[in-house]
C-alpha cells in the first residue's frame, strides 16, 4: 500500500501493480479466478473478506511466506476474479477454494480466514466433520468476522444493501463514499491513507465490481440460514482454531470476541485493544507473529 501508513512501511514488499502482475489464474465453473502463491512449507490457505480482495494479505505476506506455502485467491465477484451477475453463495465460494487447492495439488493445509472468509472457513470445518470435503484441513485462525450472526452489527450501507433497494447502493457507490464507510471500521489510530483507499477501491471497481456490491452481501443471509451448523462445526473444532480480534471494530469487535471466549473456551483467543476490523492491515507484525505461533 505504497508505504504511506507507518504500520505498513516495513511489511509490504510488493506494490499493488506488482501484486496485480504476479496473479495466476485457473478456471472454475467457467469463471477466471485470480490467485497467488508464495513460499515453502506447510500450505496456508488465506481467505479474504468483503468487500476487498486477497491484497488484504499483502501486509503479512512476506513474513508468513518464510515458513509456509501461501495460497490466496480473489473469490468470485471480488478483486481480479470474474464478477458474474448472479450465482453467489458461501457454499460456491467454498467449492472454489477447494477446487483451487486441488488445482495446485495441495492435500493438507491450514487456513487463515477474515470477515466474509470466516463463513467459508466454517463451511470447510462443517464439511470436514461431515466427511464431505476439506479432509486435509488442519488448524484455522479467524480474524474479525460474523462468526456468530447475532453478534454481527451490520453497517448502514450493509443494511441498505440487503434491502429491496440494495441495487441503488451498487448504482450509487463511488470512491468517496466507499472511503468514508470503509475507514469507519478501522481503529482510531490505524485508518487507511488516501492512497491505500485508492488501492482497495481499484480492486472493488475492477470489471465494474462496484455495480454488484449488493449481490456480495448474500453472506448475511447465508449466515442466518446455516448458523446452527456452522457454530456447531466451530465448537467441534475448538482445539484447532483461534481468533485474533480487533476490539475497536464496530461490526465484530470486542463484543464478538467475548462471545468467542464464551462459546469455545478452549480455543486460542487474542484481543487487539486499539485495532479495528482489519487486523492484518492495521497490526500486521503482531498478527503474523500470532498466526505463526498458533500454527507451529
Amino acid at each position: 500500500m505504497g508505504g504511506c501508513a507507518v504500520t505498513l512501511e516495513a511489511t509490504i514488499t510488493l506494490s499493488i501493480d506488482q501484486w496485480r502482475q504476479s496473479a495466476k489464474h485457473f478456471e472454475f465453473e467457467g469463471l477466471k479466478i485470480a490467485y497467488w502463491t508464495a513460499g515453502k512449507g506447510k500450505p496456508l490457505l488465506m481467505v479474504h473478506g468483503f468487500p476487498t480482495a486477497s491484497w488484504d494479505w499483502a501486509p503479512v505476506w512476506d513474513r508468513l511466506s518464510r515458513s509456509h506455502m501461501l495460497i490466496a485467491a480473489d473469490m468470485i465477484g471480488f478483486g481480479l476474479s470474474d464478477k458474474p451477475q448472479s450465482g453467489y453463495s458461501i457454499h460456491r465460494q467454498t467449492d472454489m477454494q477447494l477446487a483451487l487447492l486441488k488445482h495446485i495439488g495441495v492435500d493438507q493445509f491450514d487456513a487463515v480466514v477474515h470477515d466474509y472468509g470466516v463463513s467459508v472457513g466454517q463451511e470447510m470445518l462443517a464439511r470436514q466433520q461431515e466427511q464431505s470435503g476439506a479432509e486435509g484441513l488442519g488448524r484455522m485462525v479467524f480474524l474479525n468476522g460474523g462468526i456468530f450472526p447475532d453478534q454481527h452489527r451490520a453497517r448502514p450501507i450493509q443494511k441498505l444493501g440487503v434491502s429491496p433497494l440494495g441495487f441503488l447502493v451498487s448504482r450509487l457507490l463511488k470512491r468517496e463514499g466507499f472511503g468514508k464507510s470503509f475507514s469507519a471500521v478501522f481503529g482510531p489510530d490505524t485508518k487507511p491513507s488516501e492512497q491505500e483507499l485508492d488501492e482497495f477501491w481499484s480492486l472493488i471497481a475492477e470489471q465494474d465490481g462496484n455495480r454488484i456490491f449488493h449481490k456480495l452481501l448474500h453472506y448475511i443471509g447465508d449466515r442466518q440460514e446455516h448458523k446452527t451448523r456452522w457454530i456447531t462445526a466451530l465448537e467441534n473444532a475448538e482445539k484447532r482454531v483461534g481468533l485474533i480480534n480487533g476490539a475497536k471494530d464496530p461490526v465484530s469487535g470486542e463484543h464478538a470476541f467475548n462471545r468467542w471466549v464464551e462459546c469455545v473456551p478452549e480455543a486460542h483467543a487474542y484481543l487487539l485493544p486499539q485495532i479495528g476490523h482489519y487486523p492484518q492491515v492495521e497490526a500486521p507484525d503482531r498478527v503474523a507473529a500470532l498466526i505463526l505461533e498458533w500454527l507451529s
